[in-house]
């Protein structure tokens, strides 16, 4: 994992030849787009021009790391959005709401309040024509009925050949179990038919939480420790790494009684500190803030960015909570990077520009 001081600048100042302009939506607190910032060599890279999300802290987080100017931060619901208003781009990047797609939610697909929000990055394909997109989404579409053969779809349909793929981003250089559908798409014309998603650099090595977790400075952005009640210690101190409150041994009097079927969530889970993380998430109510293995301790926003790859110099605005949503909603910076990577790699090898 790269730590804040291997990371280069958010905005690096580069002699480059062609810059590809970038519009994002559902842009969250900005993992993908530094991951794209964070892309490039000496002859190409990407820029953002336009980004759009609904949560203001988001918003204010994109804006504060990011040299783009806040009137190009709309923080707005995507169904309000006028397309008419934004400036065309050469890429568009949407990792479209998961919420009925995850396999921890109530699955209503793309007939959900959510689900359906995909939607509005097909109008701006068809809308704005980008040379390229890459979505996201978690890897529960794949099996929520027949909703992400509707999805590829209709991205053929707005005029794209399509490249999905499912990624274990531990197996990217991030230091956790995180599997997500990545789909890249080229416009037509440009006849892309052997785009390769990158290999895999981490399968036989991936980093462990330990190596993520350590020398992170006291007085760090977003590091702030949560106070744990008594009994939540003395229940941790029955926890081993890897164990949660159902599996592991705990007295009577530290169990939890909770609904049928809760005993399959990560519930006080505690890491394994030579593996990496599981799945870091945005929400969820007591014991799942993800436990150290040896202090008796919820992680930090920091600690929870490390293991989503963000590094320290990176600042997320907002309480705890809203902090604890936007990190856990993020795409890992670093996996995000070789994506991007591999569609500038594409893009040179036809010796495309930019067409804004």
């Amino acid at each position: 994992m790269r730590t804040q001081q291997q990371f280069v600048d958010l905005q690096p100042e580069r002699d480059t030849a062609q810059i590809f302009k970038l519009g994002e939506l559902f842009s969250g607190s900005g993992g993908m787009a530094l991951g794209a910032h964070l892309a490039g060599n000496g002859n190409a890279g990407f820029q953002h021009i336009w980004v759009n999300d609904y949560d203001r802290d988001a918003c204010r987080t994109f804006t504060h790391n990011f040299s783009i100017l806040p009137e190009h931060v709309i923080c707005s619901d995507v169904r309000e959005l006028d397309f008419n208003h934004l400036s065309p781009i050469d890429g568009l990047v949407f990792g479209f709401p998961c919420n009925d797609f995850s396999v921890v939610g109530d699955r209503r697909g793309i007939a959900g309040n959510f689900g359906g929000l995909y939607r509005w990055g097909i109008e701006a394909l068809k809308r704005f024509q980008p040379l390229f997109f890459v979505a996201e989404n978690v890897s529960g579409l794949a099996s929520s009925g027949n909703d992400l053969d509707v999805i590829k779809d209709a991205m053929m349909a707005a005029g794209y050949t399509i490249f999905p793929h499912v990624f274990r981003f531990e197996q990217y250089g991030v230091p956790q179990n995180r599997h997500r559908i990545i789909i890249v798409g080229f416009r037509n014309d440009l006849e892309i038919t052997d785009f390769k998603h990158p290999q895999p650099t981490t399968k036989d090595r991936p980093v462990t939480s330990r190596e993520a977790l350590q020398n992170i400075d006291e007085d760090a952005h977003n590091n702030e420790r949560t106070n744990q009640s008594a009994t939540v210690i003395e229940r941790l101190k029955h926890i081993k790494p890897g164990e949660n409150a159902f599996t592991a041994d705990l007295p009577e009097h530290l169990q939890l009684s909770l609904k049928s079927g809760a005993t399959i969530s990560q519930i006080y889970k505690r890491l394994m500190p030579d593996k990496p993380s599981y799945t870091v998430t945005g929400s969820g109510g007591g014991g799942t803030h993800i436990y150290h293995w040896s202090e008796n301790r919820a992680l930090t926003n920091r600690e929870r960015a490390r293991l989503q790859s963000f590094p320290d110099d990176f600042v997320f605005i907002g309480g705890k909570g809203s902090v604890r949503k936007q990190i856990g909603m993020a795409v890992p910076p670093e996996g995000a990077r070789q994506i991007f990577n591999s569609v500038l790699d594409a893009l040179q090898s036809r010796q495309l520009e930019s067409q804004c």
